[in-house]
């Protein structure tokens, strides 16, 4: 039968597909594990770096650090986090229509964008819409290494130290949990105060910051701000390869499941047309022994 052994290669190949996505899942699974615990270990660091990075914003230090003044600059920096790697659900895609909106937004004020590209899926995303990219970090691996990023984060914290630009954002996907996963764009520079507002919002008090500074203002503030920058890429890294790992995962088992239901539709096929032939011999053995 012509007909049932070509669904019989189907049903293979269909199989053979299956057990690559399996195996895949559980890689997947195993990953995302270890990219979670280097997650929340990083997050209240991060968190903490940022809310005194916010609240000196809102102090009157003695020095003022260049990532603390506003420029009126024509440009503006993003960084732009992504995987290295495809099939991971639509994760990509959100961070990206996240980020195409923002530079349609920017665009329609009159500014331009100097882009740093973190992940494979991101410059070529980039690359593609004809934006200009001054750097890039591709092959980070499944382990955040700061020293990494550092470098091409650099050239715009350079340029906006500078003065050549009007802010700096970084574009990334936070994780949730394992089935939910949020493309984010925040500001890195100048410093916000909205993190503040937010909590006085919250606790429905208005509260006063200022710090005192040893050996001098300049040493601390210059190193705080150091630190604060490292702390969100790196952290916006590490929440990026979570949710990689994450997603990654849900897909797979989607794919599996998907790859299931092929395989059993395939077979109900198969069987009702090797039953139509074993008919259709009957009918002609018994139409042959009438004759006789």
């Amino acid at each position: 039968m012509a007909v049932g052994k070509e669904i019989r290669l189907k049903i293979q190949s269909v199989e053979n597909t299956r057990k690559i996505t399996k195996a895949m899942q559980m890689v997947a699974a195993s990953k995302m594990r270890k990219a979670q615990d280097c997650m929340r270990a990083a997050r209240p660091y991060a968190e903490k770096v940022r809310n005194i990075a916010s609240h000196l914003g809102e102090a009157n230090p003695d020095y003022v650090h260049p990532f603390m003044e506003q420029h009126d600059a024509p440009k503006v920096g993003l960084v732009v986090v992504t995987t290295d790697k495809g099939l991971c659900g639509g994760m990509n895609t959100n961070v990206l229509r996240a980020v195409t909106a923002k530079l349609q937004e920017w665009q329609g004020a009159g500014l331009q964008t100097e882009a740093v590209a973190i992940g494979n899926k991101g410059l070529g995303f980039l690359t593609r819409i004809g934006a200009r990219v001054v750097a890039q970090a591709t092959q980070l691996g499944d382990v955040p290494r700061l020293d990494k990023l550092i470098g091409p984060v650099k050239t715009l914290l350079d340029m906006y130290e500078r003065g050549e630009l009007h802010a700096v954002y970084i574009a990334y996907t936070r994780f949730i949990n394992t089935m939910r996963q949020e493309a984010v764009i925040e500001q890195l520079l100048p410093l916000s105060s909205e993190k503040m507002q937010e909590e006085t919002r919250e606790s429905g008090t208005q509260l006063d910051w200022d710090y005192l500074y040893e050996p001098n203002a300049k040493s601390v503030i210059d190193d705080l701000l150091a630190r604060y920058v490292e702390a969100l890429v790196y952290q916006s890294l590490a929440e990026n390869m979570a949710s990689e790992q994450s997603a990654r995962m849900v897909a797979m088992k989607a794919a599996t499941d998907n790859a299931g239901n092929v395989i059993n539709e395939l077979r109900l096929v198969y069987n009702k047309t090797r039953q139509a032939a074993i008919t259709t011999e009957l009918t002609e053995i018994v139409a042959g022994a009438a004759a006789v």
